[in-house]
């Protein structure tokens, strides 16, 4: 699955012009209002970004994996709540119906996917389980044609927006193997939301409490329509995330770079320019080889997933995904901290942009896998091999 070349160019140009002419200006209004404007969001649809990943039969772009993270690193170049819009719906959101649904579940929701018309949202964590996620505690029992559905999913990313979760319970016994993924509509009785989260960075991003409470779902809505399989979907999916999550790292870390780099040139000390001392030097030159370092080990990635059999799992390419999670959401926060730096006490003024992905990008190294579970990935993998 990979759209043209001629196409996708043109794609990415209209991305890249997206980003510059309406996404950048619109920073200063997302951050001050919390909220992404309804008519970028509408833009979005018009543009196909809803579909980025949905095959064409179904509607969307159909986008490779090394084409996908192309484009999210020219959206990494703006405020992470831009992509929050549409990247959950088209990545975790969704990805487990494409991977694992059955071709009635694939024909129902992915057309209204790619459209925009439905946003789905992935529900994995809860209270008390995240980085365990095999120790989810939230029930799925069979009455019927129905399974009840109770318990409560927590930091669930644009649940505010969702029509329907993506979605995982207990149907059997402890452990991974006793985990279901479930296709959730938002509008079920006796599912209510929390309170949106006040964080510290991405702003305009959406997340809250997801609370089920004798939530009534039917037993085909199970993707795949077989129980148990739950947790091997949401790693399959996470997968893809990761590596997607690694490319906007490595989008905002070069957005930071070209920050730090042009207020080294227009900012004066002692006489000169900032960018003379050579000690601003080597912290804008650490930051340009980590940052290349992570974007080329993003595509290498990439081409690997591409590679592999479609929808099957590959522990190789599973480790180099947490290798690459793993590095790209460091550098990230190291490259953003050289920013402040370079910026001085101005980088730690809200109204400069350093300030602000300062706080964005200390999220990427905990949402879909924090960095330690990513060392532990790669370290059983590396245990594992002959």
């Amino acid at each position: 699955m990979a759209l043209d070349n001629e196409s996708f160019d043109i794609l990415l140009s209209t991305v890249q012009r997206f980003v510059r002419e309406q996404l950048v200006p619109a920073e200063n209004h997302l951050e001050e209002h919390d909220e992404v404007p309804p008519e970028l969001v509408d833009a979005m649809k018009e543009m196909g970004l809803f579909g980025l990943t949905v095959p064409e039969e179904f509607g969307g772009i159909g986008l490779s994996v090394s084409q996908e993270v192309q484009v999210n690193f020219e959206l990494g170049r703006t405020a992470p709540a831009f992509r929050s819009v549409f990247g959950t719906n088209i990545g975790i959101g969704s990805q487990g119906i494409l991977m694992d649904g059955t071709p009635d579940q694939k024909a129902d929701y992915l057309p209204r996917v790619a459209s925009g018309e439905l946003v789905m949202s992935f529900a994995l964590t809860e209270p008390d389980a995240g980085s365990d996620a095999a120790s989810l505690k939230t029930r799925a029992d069979l009455d019927g044609d129905h399974y009840v559905l109770n318990g409560t999913k927590r930091f669930i990313t644009n649940a505010p927006r969702a029509g329907a979760f993506t979605l995982m319970a207990r149907t059997g016994g402890p452990g991974a193997s006793g985990v279901s993924a479930f296709i959730v509509p938002a509008d079920l009785p006796g599912i209510k939301l929390g309170k949106k989260d006040k964080k510290m960075g991405q702003r305009g991003t959406m997340t809250c409490d997801v609370v089920l409470e004798n939530a009534r779902v039917p037993a085909a809505n199970i993707i795949g329509g077989v129980p148990g399989q739950g947790f091997k979907t949401a790693m399959k999916v996470l997968d893809r995330g990761r590596l997607n999550i690694s490319a906007v790292a490595c989008g905002i870390a070069q957005r930071v770079l070209d920050e730090s780099t042009r207020y080294a040139r227009e900012r004066k000390q002692f006489g000169k320019r900032l960018g003379e001392f050579q000690l601003i030097q080597a912290m804008l030159a650490d930051s340009q080889a980590e940052l290349l370092a992570g974007w080329a080990l993003v595509r290498e990635v990439a081409e690997r997933f591409d590679r592999k059999p479609p929808h099957v799992s590959d522990p190789d390419v599973s480790m180099r995904v947490s290798c690459a999670k793993l590095f790209c959401t460091e550098m990230a926060g190291r490259v953003a901290d050289r920013g402040v730096q370079v910026h001085g006490g101005a980088g730690y003024i809200n109204e400069y942009p350093v300030e602000r992905f300062y706080r964005d990008v200390r999220l990427l190294r905990l949402y879909e896998g924090t960095t330690q579970i990513q060392q532990i990935i790669v370290g059983r993998e590396l245990m594992n091999q002959d």
